[in-house]
């Protein structure tokens, strides 16, 4: 671990240019109104926007319901790994900002079926107040390509 963050360190050191940042693939375009991207590449690191669980209507409402709004995140986030040839054994670092702490116990029994026991990625939570459009949870993932 130690090994992979400091390769991690030296490679964003030396790439920090955003000419050498590139969009990777998007499991659908965003609407233009949106200023980012769901994930970005950078050498071997795919870096990708928090996925607050949104309906699959459309990218202005999320998923109602705490479990939902979950499985929609992290649904997402699936989608986005499996568009770059990825999946959830990739991931090495996620951030979870929930709504509610209470709901942590939650949380962690819908997240960790996502990662078959196998692996567990670094990860940190805290509490965030007025996450976008009202999201009771977001989850923000970094994969590495291996």
């Amino acid at each position: 671990m130690k090994r992979l963050l400091a390769t991690t360190a030296l490679m964003l050191a030396a790439t920090a240019t955003p000419a050498l940042a590139q969009p990777a693939a998007a499991p659908q375009p965003l609407p233009a109104k949106l200023p980012f991207s769901p994930s970005v590449r950078v050498g071997d690191i795919l870096f990708m926007s928090g996925q607050i669980g949104q309906v699959p209507q459309g990218m202005d409402k999320h998923q109602e319901g705490f479990d939902a709004a979950v499985k929609g995140a992290m649904d997402s986030i699936g989608k986005i790994l499996k568009d770059n040839g990825l999946g959830f054994g990739h991931v090495v670092k996620c951030t979870v900002m929930l709504a509610d702490m209470a709901d942590w116990p939650r949380f962690n029994a819908a997240y960790l079926p996502y990662f078959e026991g196998k692996h567990l990625p670094a990860r940190s939570a805290f509490g965030a107040n007025g996450l976008a459009l009202g999201a009771p949870l977001e989850v923000e993932c970094i994969a590495a390509f291996k």
